[in-house]
């Protein structure tokens, strides 16, 4: 049949249990009219179907009303019902001045109460829901709204911190993405690793076995919060572990508690091709450990200087600062030959911030105040495995991947 060329344009809907064969059987009804299938989009909820078909046909007498009927006997002999409206020539097409985004959200407040709030919202501002994907398996914890928003940039920044505040009601997690080629096609992310990839600050479990506990914890806060130079701050903190012994430095690294998700997130992208990093204002010998462990590709951290067994007080040059670990991120994306665009970085500190903005997607875990406000997205509860959801995978593909995990 030769491509459809104008005419009436029907929007047919059908709704009804799902069994094999019904798609099937339609299609064919419709290519038998010589009609045109112009659009077709299928759902299946708890095995009810809802198929839309918009159709085209042409304007003689009659063409119309012979398919449509055809359509509906096939239906009803199927035990389906059917529903069919004649659209307006323009009815239905895209509107100009607007962009597709997707919506992830996360948390286990996402019942009833959840969806209405965030739909609300998106209402609020212009925003049309074109579909609703489940991405959790049993209980509702993640939900993916694809919409159509204003694309002028305060639009979409004011619908963000709409987003962002009707989540902090609800106890959820949010991210606003475009809903573009590179959404879906990341490649590589890298991760801050104290209090990300893993549940500790290196330097504040070193100064307590060292006995200067409270003088670094008291450091590490107030640069983790951006009140200090990092770099300064970093310098103040190791001159107080000066005199350490070096074994009792590496046993630390046998003993680093992984966080939550981390090695399920890690194993999933490793089996997609990814291509994943730690860069830490930390100290190589756990991101080189951590590394080995977890089979990350890179590992970017500070060296401690020993002499004689024991911490000399010093950091090697050069500090890995906030915005060499955004640099670092660039560079490994330039010598693996992928786009920022393609990129995900990871972090919890006011540290992590230009990485993060130098990311195509930013993600704040568990993250202080400062960052959160700033970044792409928030994680505030859960593993890190929950950054699949925001990839678009669904937690049935995410366990049918960890079926083969030695991990597990």
């Amino acid at each position: 049949m030769s491509p459809w060329s104008g005419g009436r344009r029907v929007l047919v809907t059908v709704t009804g249990a799902d069994t094999a064969g019904i798609t099937a059987r339609l299609t064919g009804v419709i290519a038998g009219s010589g009609a045109a299938l112009l659009d077709i989009e299928q759902v299946v909820v708890q095995g009810q179907l809802i198929l839309g078909l918009l159709v085209g046909v042409d304007d003689k007498p009659g063409s119309s009303e012979a398919v449509l009927k055809d359509l509906l006997f096939s239906a009803k002999t199927m035990g389906l019902d059917l529903q069919f409206k004649a659209l307006e020539s323009d009815e239905g097409d895209a509107e100009p001045g607007r962009a597709m985004f997707a919506v992830t959200t996360l948390g286990d407040a996402m019942d009833a109460r959840g969806v209405h709030l965030i739909s609300r919202v998106l209402a609020e501002h212009a925003g049309n829901i074109e579909n609703i994907r489940r991405l959790s398996d049993g209980h509702l914890t993640s939900l993916e709204f694809i919409v159509s928003v204003p694309s002028a940039e305060d639009r979409i920044a004011a619908l963000r911190a709409a987003l962002m505040n009707a989540a902090a009601e609800r106890d959820i997690d949010v991210a606003l993405q475009r809903e573009t080629f590179s959404r879906r096609a990341k490649r590589l992310v890298v991760m801050d690793m104290d209090s990300t990839l893993i549940q500790m600050e290196v330097i504040d479990e070193l100064a307590a076995m060292h006995g200067v506990g409270d003088e670094v914890a008291e450091i590490t806060r107030r640069a983790m919060g951006g009140e200090l130079d990092y770099e300064q701050s970093l310098r103040k903190r190791v001159a107080l572990l000066r005199g350490m012994e070096w074994e009792r430095v590496a046993r630390l690294a046998r003993q680093l508690p992984i966080t939550e998700g981390a090695r399920d997130l890690l194993y999933v992208l490793r089996t997609l091709g990814y291509r994943t990093g730690v860069i830490s204002g930390g100290f190589t010998f756990a991101a080189a450990a951590l590394k080995e462990e977890l089979g990350l590709d890179y590992a970017y951290a500070n060296q401690l200087e020993v002499s004689e067994g024991r911490l000399t007080g010093r950091v090697l040059d050069p500090i890995i600062t906030p915005q060499r670990k955004a640099d670092l991120l660039d560079t490994i994306a330039q010598s693996e030959r992928i786009a920022l665009a393609q990129t995900i970085a990871v972090g919890d500190g006011a540290n992590d911030l230009p990485m993060l903005g130098r990311a195509g997607l930013g993600i704040a875990f568990h993250a202080k105040p400062k960052l959160k406000a700033a970044a792409d997205t928030a994680i505030s509860k859960g593993g890190l495995d929950r950054i699949l959801y925001l990839l678009g995978l669904r937690a049935r593909d995410v366990a049918e991947v960890l079926r083969g995990a030695p991990h597990r």
